[in-house]
């Protein structure tokens, strides 16, 4: 293959698009997770305090 015909070749491009694609959404949902990761432990917390309180029943 001449270096004109590997730079023509355009097999493989869908994959590296996915793959930036994915890496974007992956970075996205890290960001958002990163900034609201008091407030979602707090809730998880609060849930855990919820369904513990409802199955042991008051202490």
């Amino acid at each position: 293959m001449s270096p004109t015909d590997f730079l023509a070749d355009d097999r493989g491009v869908s994959a590296i698009e996915y793959g930036l694609i994915t890496a974007l959404i992956a970075t996205a949902i890290l960001a958002a997770l990163t900034l609201m990761g008091a407030s979602l432990s707090t809730n998880f917390a609060d849930l855990t305090d919820a369904v513990s309180g409802a199955v042991l029943g008051p202490q």
